[in-house]
């Protein structure tokens, strides 16, 4: 589920913060689903339980996740951070369409262009899912 890039420059539990947030937006962890105890996902990646809590605190944090005092923690209600993600997108957006008019783009161009990254993150997102 969880794949750790050694190549990575990234601190891992920043890694583990981006994996574990991408699968609750792809639905892939449902709200209110357990997380894996601190100690069992830390033996099974090989890395040290405090990097596995400070991952976990940073999600916390984010809203990713919820803690139980003696139980474990949980998945979110992600909802409210992807309308929170879209609406931000949305101003950059704005913002990026406002400075293509002003260097002489057409909207056909710019239209164009966005199509084309968005494409591209979406296969470069495909291939990622496959090393989970």
């Amino acid at each position: 589920m969880i794949f750790i890039d050694v190549r990575d420059r990234r601190p891992i539990y920043e890694q583990l913060v981006e994996r574990f947030s991408d699968l609750m937006i792809r639905g892939v962890l449902t709200t209110d689903s357990p997380m894996p105890s601190v100690r069992t996902l830390a033996a099974e990646l090989s890395i040290t339980p405090n990097t596995v809590q400070r991952a976990y605190a940073e999600l916390e944090r984010q809203g990713y996740i919820y803690s139980i005092k003696g139980k474990g923690s949980y998945v979110a209600d992600v909802a409210p951070l992807l309308e929170k993600g879209r609406i931000r997108i949305c101003s950059e957006l704005s913002d990026l369409a406002g400075r293509a008019f002003r260097a002489g783009m057409s909207e056909e161009e710019f239209v164009s262009c966005a199509g084309r990254y968005f494409k591209e993150s979406q296969q470069a997102g495909e291939g990622e899912a496959h090393h989970d």
